[in-house]
């Protein structure tokens, strides 16, 4: 029997479609104004198409058309008499400059994942993944992403979570970033705690190559960075902090890093992990307006990558009670999650307790 379609349902579902591919069209088109300087242009006066493209330096009819799509969609506005185009201060916020707020490089990533669609639809047809190595432009787009996050939060909001580790780097300890990319948190602390050690492991040689000349422009001496697959980190010498930023869920195999970093932790070391703050349950994150972006990057990117390898494919959105499980399993016997600076990810800070405090706390769990 032929279930009856409600017409009033049908027209509202279309209108949503439509907002989804016109969405998809101007996340496309915000990374061509990211990535020409247009949004910079807009925010410094008003113009015309002609005079937005001289200070850009593009070409006006292009301009125009581009200028067309972010009018319509409410980005600029525009006055008809005058013929100039606007961006208002409250957008310019999020789409210029060098703050967290700017999110205009977002879209420079999920353009990088288009690209590898055909390969995806692949796999889903025949299982695998898509190897790191053919996500071209991925590596540059993350570091845009995450520098701005890195030198707004990680001193005053990520590392002040574990209590007393603020004066712990102030007086000196050795420190391990873990899938560190173009290695910006590791400078940024190498430059606030000057009495520190600091090392950033990276599978990537090429993000490796650029945080070392990071690190040697910014006259760092005490900042060095190593190519590693994090799953064969060695135990010895202990770390007294071990820092992964978005790192651990798209590991091939994550359950053999978390051991790793358990086992490289000084007895009074600290394993922070920030990363996204979901549930591990789908029926949990309905609602939450972060998932089905996240959800979407899961499947382009974090998933497939370690599918390729014949990882555990945890994804993005391997949530909070699984990475509470996961990290238990690795020997972390108190794990408190705390709030970040950003409402999609929390902050793991995670700690072993030896001998018979740790046994009683585990006769708990």
């Amino acid at each position: 029997m032929l279930q009856q379609v409600d017409p009033d349902r049908t027209k509202q579902f279309a209108g949503k479609l439509l907002g989804l591919y016109t969405g998809c069209a101007l996340t496309k088109l915000i990374d061509i104004g990211h990535q020409t300087g247009l949004f910079d242009a807009g925010a410094k006066r008003p113009g015309t198409s002609h005079e937005l493209a001289a200070r850009a330096g593009l070409h006006e009819r292009y301009v125009r058309e581009w200028l067309g799509a972010m009018t319509t969609t409410g980005i600029f506005t525009y006055d008809p008499v005058s013929r100039t185009y606007s961006l208002p201060p409250e957008h310019a916020a999020l789409l210029c400059g060098d703050t967290a707020k700017n999110l205009a490089p977002m879209s420079q990533m999920l353009n990088v994942f288009g690209r590898n669609l055909p390969q995806l639809v692949q796999c889903f047809r025949e299982g695998g993944g898509i190897p790191y190595t053919e996500f071209r432009g991925f590596a540059q787009s993350m570091a845009d992403v995450w520098r701005r996050i890195y030198d707004e939060h990680l001193i005053r909001g990520f590392l002040p979570a574990a209590p007393g580790l603020p004066e712990r780097l102030q007086a000196g300890i050795h420190v391990a970033d873990i899938g560190c990319g173009a290695g910006h948190a590791v400078n940024v602390m190498a430059r606030e705690y000057p009495h520190s050690r600091f090392v950033g492991f990276d599978i990537a040689v090429e993000a490796i190559e650029r945080a070392a000349a990071e690190a040697l422009d910014m006259g760092l001496t005490n900042a060095r960075f190593e190519v590693l697959d994090v799953s064969q980190l060695p135990p010895d010498p202990p770390f007294d902090l071990i820092v992964a930023f978005d790192a651990i869920h798209d590991q091939v195999a994550p359950a053999t890093v978390l051991q790793r970093v358990s086992d490289a932790l000084a007895p009074d070391g600290i394993f922070l992990m920030i990363d996204f703050k979901f549930s591990s349950h789908v029926e949990d994150n309905i609602g939450n307006p972060f998932a089905p972006l996240y959800y979407g990057i899961s499947v382009m990117h974090c998933l497939t990558v370690s599918l390729a390898e014949g990882g555990a494919g945890l994804g993005t959105m391997w949530g909070l009670q699984l990475a509470r499980r996961m990290l238990r399993d690795a020997g972390f016997t108190h794990v408190e999650v705390v709030d970040s600076p950003r409402p999609q990810n929390c902050i793991f800070v995670c700690r072993k307790e030896e001998g018979d405090k740790a046994k009683r706390r585990m006769t708990h769990v």
